[in-house]
């Protein structure tokens, strides 16, 4: 059993920064002891780690002690924790989702089945990625089981209504677009048509290929309320291919519709969310310094 101290990746060490006051920089110091104890307790073998690994969680490749390979998940803390994640892969049982094999709520660590990481659905032509990803999402989209940990869309209302408004002050030109988005993100939980489980943050990035299917989703951040919230991430991917190209307004409200059809969603709902969404991450990227992806995003929203 492999006991040799494990190397954080560079992208997560840089996505949590070098204040030693941070709990994630705490946490991030602690990982390679919490790697340690995590493949004792399991009695899994080290491979390795995975890079480049994502901002927000380790993800270390380890084989079980029957031979089979897995991969060992620990969450960065203060992140959607790992219990909804957990609840959520349990609640969708490997339809659709990658399986857990085990969880420790206590260190926030999941033992997940092994997926080809390196094969995302942005691998493939985009016609064909949609219709991947459309098949892939519907199956998550289940009733939640009772007393469930999963946050509502309609209780962040509040939160996210108020992000919008701080984050107003960044893009002062973009007044009109963030007011739209403020109103519809207090409306369209108000009149959901359904409450179902949620990835919470899917993308064709987030399906990846597997063994036992061709396509699972992985890193779910899930919550609970209508099916059109989770295709807002399917409809923003690749949208510098839709900026560069000729008619790119009329493109996004076709990339709108197409979806919104072939998964049965109402396309007003659905094209309300996309623009809350654009507005949600332009407002952010141009916050964090990004101001071209963070104008795009915004220029995103007006097309619709």
């Amino acid at each position: 059993m492999a006991t040799a101290p494990i190397e954080p990746p560079r992208r997560l060490v840089r996505a949590i920064g070098d204040d030693p006051a941070s709990p994630a920089r705490a946490w991030l110091d602690t990982l390679p002891d919490r790697v340690a104890e995590q493949l004792a307790a399991w009695e899994l073998t080290l491979e390795r780690v995975h890079e480049p690994g994502g901002r927000a969680s380790l993800l270390v490749l380890v084989t079980q002690a029957d031979g089979t390979p897995a991969a060992l998940k620990f969450p960065l803390p203060g992140q959607p924790g790992a219990e909804a994640e957990a609840a959520a892969l349990t609640r969708w049982d490997g339809w659709g989702a990658v399986r857990l094999l085990r969880a420790d709520l206590d260190s926030g660590a999941l033992l997940l089945e092994r997926l080809r990481g390196a094969v995302s659905l942005r691998s493939l032509p985009e016609a064909k990625a949609l219709l991947e990803a459309a098949g892939t999402v519907r199956r998550l989209w289940v009733s939640p089981p009772e007393q469930h940990p999963f946050e509502t869309l309609a209780a962040r209302t509040e939160a996210d209504v108020a992000a919008l408004r701080a984050g107003a002050a960044a893009a002062p030109s973009a007044a009109p677009l963030i007011d739209e988005a403020t109103e519809l993100r207090r409306a369209l939980p108000a009149d959901a048509p359904e409450e179902v489980l949620l990835h919470g943050a899917f993308r064709q990035g987030k399906v990846l290929a597997g063994h036992r299917t061709p396509w699972l989703a992985v890193g779910p951040r899930p919550v609970v309320g209508e099916r059109a919230y989770d295709l807002v991430g399917l409809v923003l991917d690749r949208m510098e291919d839709l900026a560069a190209g000729t008619g790119a307004a009329a493109a996004a409200r076709r990339r709108v519709a197409k979806l919104a059809d072939s998964v049965d969603v109402d396309r007003d709902r659905l094209r309300g969310w996309v623009l809350i969404g654009a507005v949600e991450g332009g407002l952010r990227a141009v916050t964090a310094g990004d101001r071209a992806r963070g104008e795009l995003l915004l220029e995103f929203g007006t097309w619709l």
